[in-house]
């Protein structure tokens, strides 16, 4: 099974109902992206399909910017974005989170 190119809003609201319950497990703070945070962050997702991801600087324009970086990079899917906290999502070879078909 492959990662989605783009996420229904279904499998969005699955994705979602998953996260609410997760801590952050990356924070991102004044020193923004460096190289070290985007490896930690590539190891993380080999090990979860799903994570929480803590923006702590910036306005508005600066966070977008910067998740939009981090997906780029990454290749993972955005599943939400609230204030400083946004989830992003990237299917693994064998998923531990099969996705609901639409």
């Amino acid at each position: 099974m492959s990662q989605p190119e783009k996420l229904s809003n279904n499998q969005k609201k699955y994705l979602r109902g998953i996260a609410h319950g997760l801590n952050p497990m990356i924070m991102i703070g004044s020193n923004g992206i460096t190289e070290s945070l985007m490896e930690e962050l590539e190891s993380t997702l080999e090990h979860h399909e799903i994570l929480k991801i803590k923006i702590a600087f910036g306005d508005r324009d600066e966070r977008k910017e910067i998740i939009q970086h981090i997906i780029n990079q990454t290749g993972a899917l955005l599943v939400q974005s609230v204030g400083k906290i946004c989830v992003i999502y990237r299917q693994k070879e064998e998923t531990e989170l099969p996705l609901p078909r639409n």
